[in-house]
């Protein structure tokens, strides 16, 4: 065999897949009856700014599982395949579980949250549905638009990933409830543990790198965006807050922010623009973002999951 022949045959072998391992769908339940709203003893910002997450995540997970189910016959290479597979049933895990902490949690605690989930829906379901910004897409466009939703995907599990690091290292949290802890490690871990599959699949269907630079300077000001006003509506119906008429355009919001970032108890908007920067990089890969080992240690032991396995067997 020819050296041309051995290196064709190297490259024709050579997964599009980064993932370590076979990922692992997990099932989890959560108890939140006892949960307080104030779930960071003595810092209701910072409770109120990580609550937020529940109401912003499931309608945009939901939309990653039908888009990634869209794109999965075009997937050529067989481990991408069940990356993909994988990850869309950890996606939807996560959204139903982000889906119990709303309805259990925070609707038990008077929580109004139509107004945020509202607009999750009208960005996923109809903004960035399948029909072009709303309307019929040409057949010409589709996968050109398809490949578009997935490099945004891409730039939010970025992000998803820095903030499940984030979870997985934040002592602080420690002092506050394990139960909605326990939501977010098991969720970041997971972020952690297939933070490669977006960045994979983009790539694979011809995603390129001018498009990924532009769609994160759009998307990651957008995300931040929607944190930090469904935070402030979250504040708004918390009297100690009234007053402050909190709001993502005023500015007692991003200083208060950056005040309850100096107590560890949130991440600073200067770090997590920071940890934005990789991926702006034409050499990024996702697998450098984070610990496989670390993501495991914490599955094996996440209180959720042995509750879970409990109910199993006990059916």
């Amino acid at each position: 065999m020819s050296p041309t022949s051995i290196l064709k045959r190297k490259k024709s072998v050579k997964s599009a897949s980064n993932t370590e391992g076979r990922l692992v769908p997990r099932k989890v339940a959560f108890d939140w009856s006892q949960t307080p709203l104030e779930w960071i003893p003595g810092q209701p910002f910072a409770s109120h700014f990580i609550n937020e997450i529940n109401l912003l995540l499931p309608a945009g997970e939901f939309w990653f599982c039908r888009l990634y189910n869209k794109a999965l016959p075009l997937v050529t290479d067989e481990k991408l395949r069940d990356d993909v597979q994988m990850f869309v049933r950890q996606e939807a895990m996560h959204a139903r579980a982000h889906g119990s902490a709303l309805v259990d949690y925070l609707h038990t605690h008077g929580i109004e949250t139509e107004s945020n989930t509202r607009r999750e829906d009208w960005l996923f379901e109809t903004l960035l549905s399948d029909d072009l910004f709303g309307r019929k897409t040409p057949k010409f466009l589709e996968r050109r638009w398809l490949v578009f939703r997935l490099g945004i995907i891409a730039a939010i599990e970025h992000m998803t990933c820095v903030l499940g690091n984030y979870a997985l290292d934040n002592k602080e949290w420690e002092k506050g409830d394990p139960v909605l802890l326990d939501l977010l490690r098991w969720h970041g871990a997971e972020e952690v543990e297939h933070r490669s599959v977006a960045f994979d699949l983009y790539k694979h269907l011809g995603g390129g790198y001018p498009s990924r630079y532009y769609l994160a300077t759009i998307v990651m000001p957008m995300i931040f965006g929607l944190w930090v006003e469904g935070a402030a509506h979250i504040m708004r119906q918390d009297p100690r807050f009234k007053a402050k008429k909190p709001s993502v355009f005023r500015p007692w919001v991003w200083l208060e922010w950056q005040r309850v970032a100096k107590t560890g108890q949130l991440p600073s908007l200067f770090w997590l623009l920071k940890s934005q920067l990789p991926f702006f990089s034409p050499w990024y890969n996702p697998v450098h973002e984070g610990s496989t080992e670390q993501a495991l240690a914490y599955l094996n032991s996440s209180p959720a999951a042995a509750r879970a396995r409990e109910f199993k067997a006990a059916a």
